[in-house]
């Protein structure tokens, strides 16, 4: 990654230069106003210094679009990320070097010959690639990944992509501005429900028991129907738990909403129809086991029943305290039935946030929103990959 900074009167100037430069794949990190250098400097007016970074493994971003029009989308998550990006970092840089000081502070203050002319050799070779405070740096990053959670094998393909653009005495905030750059880019970045284009938008929520489905509706449903006014109505198919349908029926009561249970595909047919002058129609699932197939069966029905109905999105509520195994083996089922964006619910109740980025690598569906407590409407957003990769590297929350 190369990374450089331009002063010109203005933003727009000193963006100019750096495209001239570099070319249009430019990322802004940074800009700020800095005061002209020299004996009359005070007497100038301030200039704008922006700092831009190229990813010189274009290929890398080529082979993440998969299809035409997603490269816009890919270019603008690396241009949001890009911002202030020196201060997001700088506190993760700070860490990480104190941790390479007290390691150095703590190592035995002699070593025989042998050892010290075995490092003195390993050093020589290290040199042509990069320096040994470089690869304790490396290898801390690599430690703060998998303290994270953070699979493993994931840990490692990022490991490799630094290795390939490692090079000697490479400044720490270079690194870490790569691979923080390259964790945002897997991320991806969802725009959570969208209107339809005509007609009532229907939403369906689904995933297993526990995991908080009824409460997210009724935060979502809280922040379209008092915030932006939309017109929403709920409907419910849980009719495994009474206790869900009489939790989501008190929430209309209070957002004064129409509410509705059914039964059968063909009550909800007719729900679709009564609502279809509403905004949005959201559907409460019952949460199954996703070792029972007889269960998801009904679902997949109740899916089905959409048919041509005007476009709907599905969104799979999972609980970020959930073991990354049984994680896999719900998306996986999930995944049977029918597409959809996920929802992780109950970040407040865990350390580390790996699961997150495990998920997206591996089913390769977008995250939606994250949920991080019981207030309803509030205690959810929509899901940042800025704020995820910096507790991920070992940031602040």
């Amino acid at each position: 990654m190369i990374i450089k900074k331009f002063t010109a009167k203005t933003e727009e100037e000193a963006v100019a230069l750096a495209k001239k430069e570099l070319g249009n794949g430019i990322v802004i990190m940074n800009v700020k106003q800095v005061k002209p250098g020299g004996l009359l400097g005070f007497l100038r007016a301030k200039q704008t210094e922006v700092t831009v970074a190229l990813e010189e493994e274009r290929e890398s971003l080529r082979r993440t679009v998969k299809e035409t029009g997603e490269q816009e989308k890919a270019s603008s998550i690396l241009q949001n990320s890009g911002n202030n990006i020196e201060k997001k970092l700088d506190s993760l840089q700070t860490l990480l070097e104190s941790q390479l000081k007290a390691e150095r502070e703590t190592a035995p203050v002699s070593a025989n010959a042998s050892e010290r002319n075995k490092e003195t050799v390993q050093t020589s070779e290290q040199e042509e690639h990069s320096s040994p405070e470089q690869e304790k740096f490396i290898r801390l990053l690599y430690n703060t990944l998998i303290d994270n959670e953070v699979d493993e094998r994931y840990a490692n393909q990022l490991m490799e992509d630094l290795e390939k653009a490692k090079k000697p005495n490479l400044p720490f905030d270079f690194i870490l501005a790569s691979i923080y750059q390259k964790m945002i880019l897997k991320f991806g970045k969802s725009d959570g429900i969208v209107p339809s284009g005509e007609g009532a938008k229907t939403v369906l929520f689904i995933g297993p028991t526990g995991v908080g489905k009824t409460t997210t509706i009724a935060k979502l449903a809280g922040r379209y129907s008092v915030e932006e006014k939309k017109r929403i109505a709920l409907v419910t198919a849980d009719t495994y738990r009474i206790a869900a349908a009489e939790q989501l029926r008190t929430y209309a009561d209070i957002l004064e909403v129409p509410f509705r249970v059914i039964y059968s595909a063909e009550e909800f047919e007719q729900a679709l129809q009564d609502f279809k002058d509403f905004d949005y129609i959201f559907v409460d699932t019952a949460g199954h086991s996703h070792k029972n197939d007889a269960q998801l069966s009904d679902i997949e029905q109740l899916i089905h029943t959409m048919g041509d109905k005007p476009a709907y999105q599905c969104f799979l509520v999972l609980s970020a305290t959930t073991k990354y195994r049984d994680l896999i083996k719900i998306t996986e089922k999930y995944k049977s039935i029918t597409d959809y964006q996920m929802i992780f619910t109950k970040l407040d109740e865990t350390a580390t946030l790996g699961n997150l980025y495990n998920l997206k690598l591996f089913s390769e569906k977008e995250i939606a929103y994250v949920t991080y407590g019981q207030n309803v409407p509030d205690d959810i957003e929509l899901f940042d990959p800025q704020k995820t990769v910096k507790q991920l590297l070992g940031g602040r929350n």
